[in-house]
């Protein structure tokens, strides 16, 4: 379990801002550099699973290049007795960092993407960190985070922790961003993983990621929905090459 590298310093990084729902008011917080990543044992899933989730990626979701999309996860746990395993591995690792049993009580996702083109998070999960561990094997992705340079190869028992605000994808091996031509229909692409959103304002999840909070409450009471600052302005992701770009 490790950071990936290299890094920039932190004076080279983009001061962004995320501003999220806490109750019923909005709150401001930085956007966490920090990310956590490692690799849990977990056993390959049963066939008959795989093969249902390859009818579900092909069939009904007709999952496309850069489409992140949720599978059924309660109809999935029904044929997969080592789910428990999967969930106690990722919970003993999150352990190390100070975080305890916060995934015991946090919402659990299944989900598939087919690559991901760049994106942040921030403007509808805002108060959440992601945990992600994916379950596929090995197609030649990484998880991209182009502002912190952070590049993490995925395979099975690959988990991450990081800040819904950081700008990501899931991108070729060796890529310079998201292309969908490099997505073929021929090629297997997919990638499946289990994804948790922990309480960004869990003493141990802003702890673990360093984020600062109420650092701008002046703006965050006059806005009406959460979003990501960049610099004093709105911001949004590029979806190609995952820089950061003013508006929305």
């Amino acid at each position: 379990m490790s950071l990936s590298s290299p890094v920039p310093r932190a004076r080279d990084l983009p001061t962004a801002y995320s501003y999220y729902w806490s109750g019923d008011a909005l709150r401001s917080r930085s956007v966490s550099d920090v990310v956590l990543s490692g690799r849990v044992d977990v056993p390959v899933p049963p066939a008959r699973l795989l093969a249902d989730w390859e009818r579900e990626t092909s069939l009904r979701l007709g999952l496309a290049p850069g489409d992140v999309e949720a599978l059924p996860l309660a109809r999935a746990r029904m044929r997969w007795p080592d789910y428990k395993h999967c969930v106690q591995a990722v919970t003993d690792w999150t352990r190390t960092f100070g975080l305890q049993d916060v995934l015991a009580s946090s919402d659990v996702a299944l989900m598939a993407c087919r690559g991901a083109s760049y994106h942040h998070d921030g403007a509808q999960y805002g108060g959440a960190a992601f945990c992600n561990l994916f379950l596929s094997e090995d197609r030649g992705l990484d998880l991209h985070f182009p502002s912190t340079g952070h590049r993490i190869p995925l395979a099975r028992g690959t988990v991450v922790v990081f800040d819904t605000g950081q700008p990501h994808a899931v991108i070729r091996r060796g890529g310079e961003g998201f292309n969908v031509a490099d997505y073929s229909p021929a090629q297997d692409c997919t990638q499946v993983f289990l994804t948790w959103e922990l309480p960004i304002e869990n003493a141990g999840v802003g702890r673990a990621l360093r984020v600062a909070f109420d650092i701008d409450p002046s703006t965050a009471v006059l806005l009406d929905e959460e979003q990501v600052w960049l610099n004093g302005a709105r911001a949004s992701v590029c979806p190609a090459s995952g820089r950061w770009c003013q508006g929305d």
